[in-house]
């Protein structure tokens, strides 16, 4: 385990006209990885990971894009609502980008590529309903999901079957709507077999909570 600060490693890749994708990338060999949308803020995490002296884990964050309606479209598979009419073009292209370009840069440029069960999909608010879709999706690729407060763009199919990845959940006792969907999609986990760990912290949306409890999903997954 480390104690040394890594660095931050920035880039542009061609998605949608250039797309920045960031890495925080720790002073020994990664032993876990963890892709993230909002990269811009998970990745600037990083240093809380070495400061819970856990074993070297590589962050590789995806940009987001200042235009929430947007951001909503790459993150959520969604539905159509009365308030809302997600994009399901614009989140079947940012998936690509994120389950193939993001990973062959994170290999190629970092030489960072391991097996599933050292890998995991994270993400905060809107982006945590990219974690869950990535994990759900594509579970032969994350084994685990970390998620903070998700939004309710995307919920649990009625039914829920096959292979799961290992899913952390928390959300704040001040957010009692992303409470409720955090506890929905860990209600619909645990019934369908799943791994499922769900946290409630004192707090509000976008409180520092969602840092806090990072290393802590890391340790539950990657831990020694």
């Amino acid at each position: 385990m480390s104690s040394t600060a890594g660095e931050l490693v920035t880039e542009v890749l061609e998605y949608d006209g250039g797309r920045q994708v960031t890495a925080y990338v720790p002073a020994a060999a990664p032993e876990a990885i963890v892709f993230a949308g909002d990269g811009q803020l998970i990745t600037s995490w990083g240093p809380a990971l070495e400061a819970a002296d856990l074993p070297p884990t590589m962050i590789i964050g995806a940009h987001r894009l200042e235009d929430e309606t947007l951001r909503l479209h790459e993150y959520s598979p969604g539905r159509s609502t009365d308030a809302f009419t997600f994009d399901p073009r614009r989140f079947a292209a940012h998936e690509k980008f994120f389950v193939e370009d993001v990973r062959r840069w994170a290999a190629t440029r970092l030489g960072a590529e391991l097996p599933a069960d050292r890998t995991a999909a994270f993400g905060v608010s809107a982006s945590a309903e990219l974690a869950l879709a990535m994990g759900l999706r594509h579970p032969d690729i994350y084994g685990a999901v970390f998620c903070a407060s998700p939004g309710a763009g995307y919920r649990p199919p009625a039914v829920l079957s096959g292979r799961f990845p290992r899913t952390y959940l928390v959300a704040g006792t001040d957010e009692p709507f992303f409470r409720d969907n955090a506890t929905r999609w860990a209600n619909a986990l645990r019934d369908a077999g799943g791994d499922v760990v769900l946290t409630e912290r004192a707090g509000s949306h976008g409180d520092p909570f969602w840092e806090q409890e990072f290393p802590l999903m890391v340790a539950w997954a990657f831990g020694h």
